[in-house]
């Protein structure tokens, strides 16, 4: 019987390991039950954030060193998901899933499970493109069977890390006599989140096979997942998976519950989620719900309208500021004000990730 049990841990820069290594070594987190770590650090979320990396490489190395294992191999082993841009008053911190084995009984109802993945390499000329639709498909009835979950509809977040296209990349591509989706390496960023995405759609039967195109992917919004949730990074050639929800396989003492908000400030969803997950609550949750939330899971986009409820804004036109690194900030603060806390988890770009303007938003919450 599996029990996972999750840890939201604060860091104070991308190669902060501390936190984590105090519950290792307090005996509270036993390192080779690690099977994922999700991560916020403080980079720009654009092509060149190499924070993501430097978490990954940091956690990884460390990891290794109380493993006694190669950095290669815990790689192999843990998903690790690092998301960058903390802008507003997100707070920088890393989500720590562990799975248990233990003899004990499954607890009444269905309680919060987990299972990892990860697609084969992709070449630059696959990103966003059917290829990877199919592949991450795969995997995530590979992750699904890992966490024991049988239903999609106990499927609640589905965490994913995907490539991008940098310059070497697509140059590498054109030698070979391959063309890639896009030549502009930030927008191979939104190409691989959404096709990644629509693979999750495609798994769960949220979307039907003949619906899904390489001309549809980044241009019919109306194909999405609501459980979907990609970031994509320079730092890895594959698809890592996080599949996340609820098993009568499961001794452990917490849930997922999770929502779709229509856009970037729809509380509303927000308090949904947090009532799906177990809360108990009328208008305002209160502060003994709100203490049994171990970590909020949400994503968030500029709306392609350049307009949230009908008033415009400039996060499409800003040539300053992407705007990606707006919209975290805005989901950041909608949810923050709910919950009564800024450390939680906002991943920008949500390319076939709820509506148009909106996403997924999943609460792990102890019952």
């Amino acid at each position: 019987m599996q029990k996972v049990e999750v840890f939201r841990i604060p860091t104070a820069s991308p190669d902060d390991i501390s936190g984590l290594a105090t519950l290792i070594d307090s005996g509270k987190i036993n390192p080779a039950e690690i099977v994922a770590i999700l991560g916020k650090t403080e980079g720009n979320g654009c092509v060149n954030d190499f924070t993501r990396g430097f978490a990954t490489q940091s956690l990884a190395m460390y990891l290794a060193e109380k493993l006694g294992i190669s950095r290669e191999e815990v790689v192999k082993k843990v998903a690790f998901i690092m998301s960058g841009g903390t802008e507003g008053v997100m707070t920088p911190h890393i989500t720590v899933f562990v799975r248990k084995d233990v003899q004990e009984p499954a607890k009444p109802g269905k309680r919060l499970a987990v299972g990892v993945a990860f697609t084969r390499d992709f070449l630059p000329e696959e990103l966003g493109r059917m290829e990877q639709v199919n592949e991450v498909a795969r995997a995530v009835k590979e992750a699904m069977k890992d966490a024991q979950i049988d239903d999609p509809r106990d499927v609640h977040f589905v965490q994913i890390k995907c490539p991008l296209l940098t310059a070497e990349r697509i140059e590498d591509a054109k030698h070979r006599g391959k063309d890639v989706v896009v030549n502009d390496t930030y927008k191979s960023m939104a190409y691989s989140r959404g096709a990644s995405a629509l693979g999750v759609a495609l798994a769960l039967g949220e979307i039907s096979a003949d619906k899904i195109s390489n001309e549809a992917i980044c241009h019919d919004w109306n194909l999405y997942s609501s459980v979907a949730s990609t970031s994509a990074g320079v730092e890895l050639l594959n698809d890592e998976i996080i599949v996340v929800g609820n098993s009568t396989n499961s001794a452990s003492d917490l849930v997922i519950g999770h929502s779709v908000m229509k856009d970037a400030i729809d509380a509303d969803a927000v308090r949904a989620a947090l009532k799906d997950a177990g809360l108990k609550f009328d208008c305002c949750p209160p502060a003994e719900e709100l203490a049994k939330i171990v970590n909020v899971l949400a994503k968030a986009e500029a709306a392609s309208s350049g307009t949230v409820r009908g008033r415009r804004n400039t996060m499409l036109d800003d040539s300053d500021i992407n705007h990606t690194r707006s919209a975290r900030a805005v989901v950041n603060a909608v949810i923050a004000s709910v919950v009564g806390d800024p450390m939680v988890y906002v991943s920008g770009g949500a390319e076939h990730q709820g509506p148009d303007g909106g996403g997924p938003i999943a609460v792990i919450a102890r019952v």
